[in-house]
């Protein structure tokens, strides 16, 4: 089955972390460039970090720049989304994206920052 499973979100204080992870199947991931999007309530979703299939170029958006870190596993078909110094502004559904000749989304997991 081809799809995109995330899981990790949760409730986290300000200045906590959390790490977010997307399980790949039915699809070649190590050919597949990769990315994190995220939607806030009453906002449009937005581009948050990609990775090439090889990890070799990575960006990042100017608000989570030097806080968040991607990474890949294509040993183990898994794109991370590594959250640090979290504000109550990254509060968002936080969503998984694949594409290759054509486009998956995840469920989304939802990531909660307040105290």
């Amino acid at each position: 089955q081809v799809q995109l499973v995330e899981s990790g979100g949760g409730l986290v204080q300000p200045g906590g972390s959390v790490r977010l992870s997307c399980a790949a199947s039915g699809f070649s991931f190590s050919k597949t460039f990769m990315s994190w999007y995220r939607q806030a309530p009453g906002k449009e979703r937005e581009l948050v970090a990609s990775i090439t299939s090889g990890g070799s170029r990575i960006n990042y958006a100017d608000s989570v720049q030097g806080r968040f870190t991607i990474s890949r596993d294509n040993a183990k078909n898994t794109v991370y989304l590594q959250m640090n110094s979290l504000k109550p502004d990254d509060t968002a559904a936080y969503y998984c994206n694949a594409k290759w000749w054509r486009e998956l989304w995840g469920q989304g997991t939802q990531v909660t920052v307040s105290s």
